[in-house]
């Protein structure tokens, strides 16, 4: 087993993002509810445990967001981890100036390298970027479906900001996939 090396990513590469990140499947979600009267809104999320295992692959990067992530690549932010030559994590992101945070777009560790640290490590290191330019948090979007990057992102710190019913235009909120914000908080860097 290699070493595995933490490096900026030089260029963006669809298959190989797709490769490290197909897709996930988890045995729960979390179940959605919103409750609304004039003097009280209320947003609420239960784990439950899934009959079936709930499976999603991602469709292929193109068009708009093979631009977005082109462009957050050669802007410097974005992290790869690499055991030996071969990529088996991925981090895409750029800061948002007018926030000052540093928005993730994907991050994906390969299936058979999970639980290892990578993404642990490789979450680290995109912190230390962000706190080099005196960001103020690392902020993230995934699925109430997808438990297990719920789950990773709580262990590194990150804590559920945001709830968007209708975020997936594709979709009805309360019966399929509803989007989750998670936010980290950065301390500032120690000199």
């Amino acid at each position: 087993m290699a070493e595995i090396e933490i490096k900026g990513l030089e260029r963006f590469d669809a298959a190989e993002l797709r490769r490290i990140g197909p897709g996930y499947a988890s045995g729960e979600k979390y179940v959605v509810r919103k409750t609304e009267s004039r003097g009280r809104v209320v947003v609420e999320l239960e784990l439950v445990r899934l009959e079936r295992p709930y499976v999603r692959t991602w469709e292929p990067v193109d068009g708009e967001r093979r631009q977005l992530y082109e462009r957050a690549v050669a802007r410097g932010y974005s992290l790869a981890a690499y055991e030996g030559a071969e990529p088996v994590g991925i981090a895409l992101a750029e800061p948002q100036d007018w926030n000052r945070s540093m928005w993730v777009w994907e991050f994906h560790t390969a299936e058979g390298r999970r639980r290892r640290g990578i993404g642990r490590r490789l979450m680290e290191a995109l912190a230390e970027r962000a706190r080099a330019e005196k960001l103020r948090a690392i902020v993230c979007e995934t699925q109430n479906t997808n438990v297990p990057a719920i789950d990773f992102y709580r262990a590194v710190g990150f804590e559920l900001e945001g709830v968007d019913l209708s975020y997936y235009a594709h979709v009805d909120g309360l019966t399929a996939e509803v989007a989750i914000f998670m936010k980290r908080r950065l301390e500032p860097r120690k000199e």
